[in-house]
């Protein structure tokens, strides 16, 4: 039953890990070439349905590894586990002060009323969120170690 969680909760956080990288490297790079308004529209889109779902996705990857770290407490490999579940930690309190409230601007934000400055802003957004990105990367990768 372990096994069959260590490998669940590791594709959950990989998937998760899949989505963040592609909105970095791929979906916002192309989002920012689409002409006029396009751009900022589908980022607004995107801040809504994504806000949505990946709070839960964030919190049930923590989740996930927390179970997993106290039942295999005793296990080989479980500090690996418990620095997964810091790196997480820290990815979450990295959204909630540096980039849910940016999205929470962005995300109602239309060509009418966005401010002069909402290309600086989502530039932040993108520099905070590579860093989480990062971050995430390397949660997997230790929880990757941690199968091993």
């Amino acid at each position: 039953m372990l096994n069959a969680l260590e490998v669940f909760t590791t594709v959950v956080v990989g998937v998760m890990v899949g989505v963040e990288f592609s909105v970095a490297f791929v979906i916002n790079r192309i989002l920012d070439a689409l002409p006029e308004d396009s751009g900022q529209l589908g980022r607004a889109h995107g801040g809504r349905m994504l806000g949505a779902v990946m709070p839960v996705w964030y919190i049930g990857s923590l989740v996930l590894v927390a179970v997993w770290a106290i039942a295999g407490w005793h296990q080989h490999g479980t500090g690996l586990v418990v620095t997964a579940g810091a790196l997480l930690i820290l990815s979450v309190i990295m959204s909630i002060l540096l980039l849910v409230p940016i999205n929470n601007r962005g995300k109602t934000w239309t060509p009418e009323n966005r401010p002069e400055d909402w290309k600086e802003q989502m530039n932040r957004w993108d520099r905070f969120h590579y860093v989480r990105v990062a971050v995430l990367i390397a949660a997997f990768a230790v929880l990757v170690a941690a199968l091993t």
